[in-house]
């Protein structure tokens, strides 16, 4: 496996059933033996509701791809997530009104997606929009006022935001116009929200690196 992926077996399927761990384990090893449209929908099914496991799933979604293509040359697996996660994106509205939680294992999940999967080693340009829209979700007032989701947006953004802004500068200046708006109009801002919403901006001012300084700051405040 390349770019230093790890062991197949550290992948962490504990939390699934016996049979479950053995349908992923096998699409692992041998993806033409086992439903790959199946194995995408218990992947995603199981990110919405563990967060744990949702910021994992891209690794192991990659290493099928790999292997899939590898050995047949196909991309079934690829086309069965994607699917997937254009549906879950259509009913986002719904998914953050019936479960916080599972928006933000969303938002998680498809991050780590758009991290992780290659065209021609350049990011997924069909996720581009998707996950900005997820990210222009976070950064509503509404959204602000929930720590999960302004822990989630500051998350992501370091994950993915230097990528995002090569493939759509503009709409991360969009971003970061509202992520300043909710900054400066606090009300019903948390400390701790209004202290990572300073931190990201200052960490996107800084070319996408966090300088010394503010690394003792902001952590120190943080563990405080």
């Amino acid at each position: 496996m390349v770019m230093g992926e790890p062991r197949r077996e550290e992948y962490k399927i504990q939390s699934f059933d016996a049979a479950t761990q053995q349908l992923l384990k096998t699409a692992l090893k041998d993806p033409g033996a086992v439903d790959l449209e199946k194995v995408a929908n218990v992947i995603v099914d199981h990110s919405l509701q563990d967060c744990v496991f949702s910021k994992e799933a891209g690794r192991m979604c990659y290493a099928i791809i790999q292997a899939e293509s590898k050995q047949a040359g196909q991309s079934v697996f690829r086309r069965g997530l994607l699917n997937r996660l254009q549906q879950e994106y259509q009913a986002r509205e719904q998914l953050r009104a019936r479960s916080l939680q599972g928006w933000v294992c969303y938002v998680t999940f498809i991050c780590n997606i758009f991290d992780y999967l290659r065209v021609n080693n350049m990011p997924m340009m069909a996720l581009v929009n998707p996950v900005y829209d997820c990210l222009f979700r976070l950064a509503q007032p509404d959204s602000l006022s929930k720590e999960e989701e302004v822990d989630c947006l500051v998350l992501q953004l370091h994950r993915v935001g230097e990528q995002l802004e090569k493939m759509n500068g503009q709409r991360m200046d969009e971003l970061f116009v509202l992520i300043r708006d909710g900054f400066l109009l606090p009300a019903g801002l948390s400390s701790l929200a209004q202290l990572l919403l300073l931190e990201i901006i200052e960490f996107r001012a800084a070319g996408w690196k966090t300088t010394p300084a503010a690394h003792k700051y902001y952590y120190s405040e943080v563990s405080d």
